[in-house]
């Protein structure tokens, strides 16, 4: 009998997914619904395009060519109104209705609304789309000031866009230091002497109170609650993401932030399987509950699903993610759950190259490295081997870290 799989969501996760299914499952019917109007893109390439350091082209990944030579069906432009898990169907917007026997989740986020007056003003945006990339770009050939607000890694996706398009700004951060839950200030200072090379100002213990907006509703000002004004014709807010639960509101699906998922992808309805960074998946190295919404582990999710939609159980999710910005003069690299943990370790090699690691029950978890990321390899290596090597920091603090000077057990336990 022939299987039918519907995706929802055309991001890495469900596009991975539909090649998956597809190379799984030969004759299987493979349905793909995205409210986007274009095809999948390379999320990670839209903060170069928006800095004008791209056309366009190279942005794209698959058009609907790719899908037809794979008989998989694209719907563009289609919002889902309804799932029903116990019917085997979803419905869309215009009142089709699919039917699946198994169903993949990958709809990921909106971001997060600032919640202060006049945030919805001509000239402040928000970036997670293509869309709004070419939104920016288009604004910034004509911006004279600019304010970013938020202190993580798409806020300074934002903040290096202004950079790099020559306006001026001011970064405010509610803490001391940009991604204060996983750099210290001695490792954020770093980033911020960059940022100011780039004339944008980092502005701490700050936030906005409101935004003032001139006659025609397009914004000049904004205030923090500090009461000091800030001038902007351009604002870029990147405050988090709201996952996208609510596609599955009324249904028996476990959500919390995210949609509750198990190692192998699957909720807890054995047809209904999620992927992307709208999961809270069982992380088996960490042990417990993790999100992540990394390119590459949302393209691992993906493909962890099929498979397990395929053949449950074949194959568990066991990645080790890694998050890199190529903004400045020097390389930064993210990887596992640095803001996560117990424990950790840092040091300052010089004024470029910072490294720290985090670690729960003595086992890496995760780290950040700017500078050298020549350790990264070694470990993540520690990392999936679930090494206790808390007690030997010293050893991994090193500038030329190598694992054999480690004292470790001589078999790793099993992966």
């Amino acid at each position: 009998m022939t299987q039918s799989y519907v995706i929802i969501g055309d991001g890495i996760a469900g596009s991975s997914a539909a090649e998956t299914l597809r190379e799984e499952e030969p004759d299987a019917d493979i349905t793909v619904v995205t409210d986007e109007g274009e095809a999948l893109y390379n999320r990670i390439l839209i903060k170069e395009f928006a800095k004008g350091k791209l056309p366009e082209a190279p942005i794209s990944i698959h058009d609907p060519s790719w899908y037809d030579e794979r008989d998989i069906d694209l719907k563009l432009n289609t919002l889902v109104t309804d799932v029903d898990p116990d019917g085997h169907t979803i419905e869309t917007h215009e009142g089709e209705v699919l039917s699946w026997d198994k169903l993949l989740v990958s709809v990921g986020g909106t971001p997060t609304q600032l919640p202060v007056d006049n945030s919805d003003a001509e000239g402040v945006h928000h970036f997670w789309t293509f869309q709004d990339a070419r939104k920016i770009r288009s604004h910034m050939e004509e911006a004279d000031s600019s304010v970013v607000v938020g202190a993580g890694l798409l806020g300074i996706d934002l903040a290096a866009i202004t950079a790099a398009q020559g306006v001026e700004g001011k970064y405010l951060m509610r803490g001391n230091c940009w991604w204060r839950y996983a750099l210290s200030p001695e490792g954020g200072e770093i980033i911020h002497d960059a940022l100011r090379e780039r004339n944008v100002e980092p502005v701490f213990e700050s936030g906005v109170d409101h935004f003032e907006v001139d006659d025609d509703g397009k914004v000049t000002t904004a205030v923090d609650p500090n009461g000091d004004e800030y001038d902007a014709d351009f604002v870029g807010i990147a405050i988090g993401l709201d996952f996208n639960t609510e596609i599955l509101q009324g249904t028996d699906i476990e959500c919390d932030d995210g949609i509750i998922v198990d190692e192998y992808m699957r909720t807890n309805h054995e047809d209904v399987f999620a992927a992307g960074d709208i999961t809270q998946f069982h992380d088996v190295i960490l042990g417990e509950r993790a999100q992540n919404g990394a390119w590459g582990s949302a393209k691992e999710q993906g493909t962890i699903a099929a498979k397990n939609m395929v053949d449950y159980e074949s194959e568990e999710f066991r990645w080790v993610s890694s998050y890199s910005i190529t903004h400045f003069d020097f390389p930064f690299l993210s990887f596992g759950h640095p803001t996560l943990g117990d424990d950790e370790a840092e040091i300052k090699h010089s004024d470029t190259e910072w490294r720290r690691l985090a670690f729960k029950d003595g086992k890496i978890v995760g780290g950040v490295l700017i500078g050298d990321l020549s350790p990264q390899s070694k470990y993540k290596k520690l990392m999936r081997e679930e090494r206790v090597v808390a007690d030997q920091k010293d050893v991994l603090m090193q500038e030329q870290f190598d694992i054999e000077d480690l004292d470790l057990e001589e078999e790793a336990p099993a992966e």
